[in-house]
């Protein structure tokens, strides 16, 4: 197990919110002890012990819940290290030498090629390994120069493409309820269901994030990497094994029946928008184009949507919606399985025999199904819900990838033809809305986004 974590901008908002208080969790957990060593690199002028009153407050923040022992523990072990995360001779002096260390980018995808290069002329200890957070690259031509370099540097098995999507307890469980229940992988079919809704809202608007997001936009910050692995995997096969290779191949098969997009396509089946100004319970968000650091100009989409269907025996007429907004109304987060109805009802039912919907809630983490029983008279019919609320995971998101990158296992990392194939999916939308072939609208922050759109019958 590596011991040594380098996080590359370790004073940004990916360490603060979820890295540190991951690794507290796996202090807390007894999965790395007291030689574990964190090396965090930065451009501010810090240091050691300014570095460490920071990550104190930080994890006295976001990670509240974890024992105060297990985040001093973190805290103790952390260094800081000021540096040019692209210059080779820099990162030679920050990085500790003799044994194996994990170097976590969390750094915009326009500075990946530049650090990595500088990491592997820097040198490392054998059983290094290079960690790159989403989104891998600006978009696809980027993937395949980057994965061409990295393989020129690396083994594949040292590079681990990370989405802590992936290590949700309920994403896990989308997998584990269709695999070991007979009565649904049956029914996991376009015979079966009609769409599949793959949805992210937030009601959180920008909250700071200016300098990373006005760059990005939704398409790119959520569908291309997020919500694609959700996807994958309620729409792969049965892979033989959990193993990284026969997970990814399944994954992978998933991307490439996707039915690529042509203009006119995209201007029937996707839409973008931002927000405006508006009112979210006390809270008043104003217009993403007046935020601190956007440049209105950039028209960067806080909304997004593809209706995709799958060239496949088991999903032909399956349509799955995948969409995402910031400042919205409610955060609603699930993927939501609709089935057909059955073909006949001997009820009396105005309206109550709605088709059934399986609902894996992401946040808070849950699972329901909605079903259609008798009402009060034995000839009429309800609505009948089963809900279950899952045991919390052992570990967070982030601190379950943390520790399969610290354990080298790459089950759950993004091969890179898979971040290849996803940038394949979204890039005819790309380049539909560069053209404005599709229109930027507007909705209020504090409501429910932009208008539907029409619905679009499968192909």
């Amino acid at each position: 197990m590596i011991q040594r974590l380098a996080i590359l901008g370790a004073t940004g908002d990916l360490t603060a919110r979820y890295l540190l208080p991951g690794l507290a969790a796996l202090r807390a957990a007894g999965e790395i002890g007291a030689e574990f060593r964190l090396v965090g690199v930065g451009q501010r002028e810090l240091s050691e012990e300014a570095f460490r009153q920071w990550a104190a407050t930080q994890l006295d923040r976001h990670a509240a819940q974890v024992p105060a022992a297990a985040r001093q523990a973190i805290v103790n072990a952390s260094h800081y290290h000021r540096a040019d995360v692209t210059d080779p001779t820099s990162m030679a002096a920050v990085l500790p030498g003799g044994d194996p260390v994990a170097a976590y980018l969390a750094l915009p995808p326009s500075i990946f090629p530049a650090a990595v290069t500088a990491l592997h002329r820097a040198g490392g200890a054998a059983g290094s390994i290079v960690v790159l957070e989403k989104p891998f690259s600006e978009d696809l031509a980027g993937a395949i120069e980057l994965n061409r370099l990295l393989a020129d540097l690396y083994s594949e098995r040292d590079v681990f493409r990370v989405d802590h999507f992936l290590a949700m307890t309920t994403v896990q469980n989308v997998l584990g309820i269709r695999l070991a229940n007979r009565v649904l992988e049956p029914i996991w079919n376009s015979a079966h269901i009609a769409k599949v809704d793959i949805v992210w809202d937030e009601s959180l608007a920008l909250e700071g994030r200016a300098g990373y997001y006005d760059g990005v936009g939704a398409l790119k910050d959520m569908l291309q990497n997020h919500l694609l692995q959700l996807l994958c995997l309620t729409a792969m096969e049965p892979p033989l094994s959990l193993g990284d290779r026969d997970l990814r191949d399944r994954k992978v098969d998933v991307l490439r029946s996707i039915r690529p997009l042509s203009p006119e396509d995209a201007i029937q089946r996707t839409r973008r928008a931002r927000y405006t100004s508006g009112q979210i319970g006390d809270r008043a968000i104003p217009a993403y184009a007046e935020e601190g650091g956007v440049d209105p100009a950039h028209r960067t989409e806080t909304f997004a949507e593809m209706h995709l269907e799958l060239d496949s025996w088991r999903w032909a007429g399956t349509v799955f919606r995948l969409r995402t907004g910031k400042a919205l109304r409610t955060d609603r987060k699930q993927i939501a399985v609709h089935f057909r109805p059955v073909p006949h009802l001997p009820f009396e039912h105005d309206g109550q025999a709605r088709p059934n919907v399986l609902r894996f809630h992401l946040e808070p983490e849950s699972v329901a199904l909605e079903l259609t029983g008798t009402g009060p008279r034995s000839d009429t019919l309800a609505p009948l819900a089963l809900a279950a609320n899952l045991e919390p995971g052992a570990l967070p998101p982030y601190g379950r990838l943390l520790l399969d990158v610290l354990k080298r296992n790459t089950a759950l990392s993004i091969r890179a033809d898979e971040a290849e194939q996803s940038w394949q999916v979204v890039t005819p939308v790309l380049d539909a809305w560069s053209k404005d072939l599709v229109p930027l609208h507007e909705y209020r922050a504090g409501s429910s986004g932009p208008p539907r759109l029409p619905r679009v019958p499968p192909q």
